[in-house]
């Protein structure tokens, strides 16, 4: 400002024929004045800090705290201390987003990930340490002393009218007065109701069997939508609908989702899911006879209807331990009616470049929950349509519902999870361990024998195979893995455990074992153990964007079973060679959807059919991981 007049008035005080030492005179003037302003104010500065304050729990001050500082690619910048008031500051940070790792001897270390730093902004830590839950919030963000845009600066901007149209670029922001918004609509606002819309339509084919080992099928039609509400509320919608392999009466799934981000941090979501599945005609008519005493009924097939009703929350308890938790209630209707109740519960603590989690689960299976830490079959997870691909794995996973002398069962599993993952460097390590309670196990058969086990075979609702109730199922087993980053878009895995497996008692292949009724079936199978060593290798081709996850595992084959169940652990590693590959096609111009083709194959040397006898000479076989090949094209608007 004073540079400004001092050249105002250097430009009045010049004579009209322009004097050269008077004018000499004013730039000298004009000069020392900027000079001096310059001295005068605080330097412009364009990085920000980070500062805070330790304490314990009674809120006393701990001098001595050793405080890391870590960039966004987890390298260590700078270590402090805590002084004799229990603060700490680190200054001259470029913008960026920082980590704090707090530790103390006999405290609980504290962790802080994600701090925004921004330029000219000092950012303020509360660290309370404690002896089982340490935690760090952000409490303020306050402008630094000299910082770049001070009220200094705003002013000058707003009084010169050459940068005015600058200003213009800002977002404009409607002030009205109390009454004018308790009166205004949410249109007139101009909010908009729906927003973040998003959607996805799949078509798929297979060469036979559409269901997975865990349950989850695949009708040929499945969608997606997704959109927020007023901005905090978000709706989901999600569907598969199709034909049963030889049924002629259309099947549907279907799931609706209600979640909101809450302030306190808490992201509760109500779900409704209704399923709708027909029996083939050719296995339909000996189902009803049989569970009705031989009157077949050619006009009303059986048909599996689920209706279910959850509800899971996430909850943020420290900056280092999340907790998520969540239950279901199920109706089933499939000859009989069945209702059960299904709780679980997740537990994530952060350690300094690692996590513990410890995973619980009752009732149904939750294989949506391999897919929150890393990509699973193949789905990028920082893609904007990974939300949908999550609803879309939820919806498809179905009942396995068995029958014992024409009464129907569900299979259902107690499922306990305890995992530790660290990484160093370009590699991750991960040991788990787990423990599963396995009641009405269900077991794949495959027979053309149509009277093989009458009254305790169900069809298999997408294959021509049929499920059979083994009865109760208690075994554990661990893993222990190391993930290698080869690069930016490629990674290798090494994998190696002992799972618990049904087998024969006979480890011969039973051939000298007498089965003609379903009892003496489930009297031959034993819980036993195996090791299994799986390689993984996953990456994305820049070039074309092409991703492909190959997993080939081995293991003794001679088993009813292929491991864990109910297990939530990310990859889920399945039996023999497995390829999934995700093609992005090319845009076309005008077209508001983008498409991706997918092929994926499962098992495709066909390993684990363990073939049985029964004393009347008929051939059966025990499949513990159908072979499946699918393919499919997706839009993704």
């Amino acid at each position: 400002m004073r540079g400004a007049k001092a050249i105002r008035a250097a430009h009045s005080a010049a004579p009209a024929a322009g004097s050269l030492p008077l004018l000499c005179v004013s730039l000298l003037a004009v000069f020392l004045l900027s000079v001096s302003s310059a001295h005068a104010a605080p330097p412009v500065r364009f990085s920000g800090e980070l500062g805070g304050l330790v304490t314990d729990v009674a809120g006393k001050p701990q001098p001595g705290a050793v405080v890391l500082l870590f960039n966004r690619q987890d390298r260590l910048l700078q270590r402090s201390a805590t002084d004799a008031l229990g603060s700490f500051a680190f200054g001259d940070l470029l913008p960026d987003v920082y980590s704090v790792h707090v530790s103390f001897s006999s405290f609980v270390p504290a962790i802080k990930e994600r701090i925004q730093i921004k330029p000219g902004m000092r950012s303020l830590l509360e660290v309370n340490l404690s002896r089982v839950f340490s935690s760090v919030q952000l409490v303020s963000m306050a402008p630094v002393s000299g910082s770049l845009m001070s009220d200094s600066w705003k002013w000058a901007l707003r009084a010169d009218s050459s940068m005015r149209p600058i200003l213009r670029f800002l977002p404009v922001q409607p002030v009205n007065s109390p009454s004018e918004s308790s009166a205004s609509s949410p249109s007139s606002s101009g909010t908009s109701f729906f927003a973040d819309s998003r959607g996805l339509v799949r078509i798929s084919a297979s060469d036979g069997a559409t269901v997975s080992s865990d349950g989850e099928a695949d009708l040929g039609t499945q969608f997606a939508f997704a959109t927020s509400v007023y901005g905090g509320n978000f709706l989901h919608l999600a569907g598969d609908v199709g034909y049963a392999p030889g049924s002629t009466a259309p099947s549907a799934a279907i799931r609706t989702t209600w979640s909101r981000d809450l302030p306190t941090g808490d992201k509760p979501e109500v779900s409704v899911t209704m399923r709708q599945i027909f029996v083939p005609l050719r296995v339909g008519q000996g189902v009803i006879g049989n569970a009705q005493n031989g009157s077949a009924q050619n006009d009303n097939l059986p048909a599996l209807r689920t209706l279910g009703v959850s509800f899971e929350n996430r909850k943020e308890i420290s900056d280092s331990l999340q907790m998520e938790y969540g239950f279901a209630y199920d109706n089933v209707s499939f000859l009989d009616t069945l209702h059960y109740f299904s709780p679980w519960a997740k537990f994530t603590y952060a350690v300094p470049r690692g996590k513990v989690d410890f995973t619980w689960t009752s009732g149904n299976p939750r294989p949506e929950l391999s897919m929150g830490s890393s990509s699973e079959a193949g789905v990028d997870l920082s893609a904007p349509s990974a939300d949908l691909q999550r609803e879309l794995a939820a919806v498809d996973v179905l009942p396995r519902v068995t029958l014992i002398d024409n009464r129907a069962k569900v299979q259902r599993g107690d499922d306990f999870e305890l995992g530790f993952s660290q990484r160093v460097g370009s590699r991750e390590y991960r040991v788990s361990g787990y423990h599963e309670s396995v009641s009405n196990t269900t077991l794949t058969i495959s027979s053309t024998e149509p009277g093989l086990f009458s009254g305790d075979l169900v069809p298999d609702l997408f294959s021509n195979s049929s499920l059979f109730n083994m009865g109760r199922f208690d075994t554990f087993g661990y893993a222990a893995s190391v993930t290698q980053d080869l690069g930016d878009n490629l990674n290798m895995a090494l994998i190696y455990g002992s799972q618990g497996v049904l087998s024969l008692r006979n480890s011969e292949g039973g051939a000298d074992v007498s089965i003609d009724t379903a009892d003496d079936l489930r009297k031959v199978m034993e819980a036993s153990h195996r090791g299994a060593l799986t390689m993984r290798v996953s990456g994305t081709l820049k070039a074309t964007g092409t991703r492909v996850v190959a997993s080939y595992q081995w293991t003794d084959y001679r088993s009813a079973t292929p491991g864990p169940m109910f297990s939530t652990e990310s990859p889920r590693l399945e039996p023999g060679l497995n390829v999934v590959v995700r093609q992005p096609v090319p845009a076309i111009p005008r077209v508001p959807w983008r498409m991706e083709a997918s092929a994926e194959l499962n098992n495709l040397l066909a390993q684990g059919y363990l073939p049985l006898m029964t004393s009347g000479g008929n051939q059966f076989l025990l499949i513990n991981t159908p072979r499946m090949i699918r393919g499919g094209i997706a839009f993704v608007f």
